[in-house]
């Protein structure tokens, strides 16, 4: 099975064949493969077989279309670096508006040269440090969703990622099933953020478990193939305006 026949059948088990573009699973496959390429000179990834690529990063992220219904909405994926979930996400869903946002110049380049090569043009790349984009005025509260994949304690998450959400949105955070503990210990910053709970969504994911030796600090396992996997799902309230973004923090 090549790498784009894999990615149409993680999808047909997520329930989206049908709803995708059909074009998807080669535009995924394609970013792969250019994600692997510069990924030889500059670091993007740790994960760099391309059945791997497919499965632990393009499936992974496509999950978050069972959490949510993208369609015609906006995006910021805060703290993106390769990507992920935004690009994947934008590939997917061609009237979402995706904003990707990184501190890191060189990558939030190489993300601008390779959407345009994929032709995605419903996403634009934005250098900036999270605590401090989310005090320009056309970040703040600008969004229908902010989602997050990096590997941080939820509380620093939703203390990054709350500010860019519109009231009545929501915040999506990529963890693993067993996140409980960590959730129960972020109500009071979510909630202080203006965040209501909402219980964690567990969706269908065609991923296999993380390798060994990528499954340390706070990013949790994933389940294997046809097993749930885990999304935090958070709606943002309008009862209380969330403090300055200076206040906050730094990103760990």
């Amino acid at each position: 099975m090549n790498v784009e026949t894999l990615i149409q059948t993680g999808l047909a088990q997520l329930g989206q064949a049908g709803r995708v573009p059909e074009n998807a699973a080669a535009l995924l496959a394609r970013y792969g493969e250019l994600l692997v390429e510069k990924n030889r000179v500059m670091n993007l990834t740790a994960i760099t077989q391309p059945r791997d690529v497919a499965t632990l990063h393009m499936l992974d992220c496509a999950a978050l279309l069972n959490c949510a219904g993208f369609e015609g909405k906006t995006l910021i994926d805060v703290g993106t670096g390769a990507g992920f979930p935004g690009v994947p996400l934008a590939a997917l869903v061609p009237s979402l508006t995706v904003t990707l946002l990184d501190a890191l110049n060189k990558r939030v380049d190489w993300l601008g040269e390779t959407c345009k090569a994929l032709g995605l043009d419903n996403t634009r790349a934005v250098h900036g440090r999270a605590e401090e984009a989310g005090r320009e005025p056309d970040l703040r509260e600008a969004f229908d969703f902010a989602a997050a994949r990096a590997v941080a304690d939820l509380r620093v998450l939703a203390e990054l990622c709350l500010p860019f959400v519109k009231v009545g949105g929501w915040f999506l955070a990529m963890k693993g099933t067993d996140c409980g503990a960590e959730l129960e210990q972020a109500l009071p910053t979510i909630q202080a953020l203006g965040g209501g709970r909402r219980s964690p969504l567990i969706t269908p994911s065609p991923t296999p478990r993380w390798p060994t030796g990528w499954c340390g600090s706070k990013k949790l396992g994933l389940p294997r193939l046809n097993t749930p996997g885990g999304g935090l799902k958070y709606r943002r309230r309008g009862r209380k305006k969330p403090p300055d973004c200076a206040e906050r923090r730094p990103f760990l």
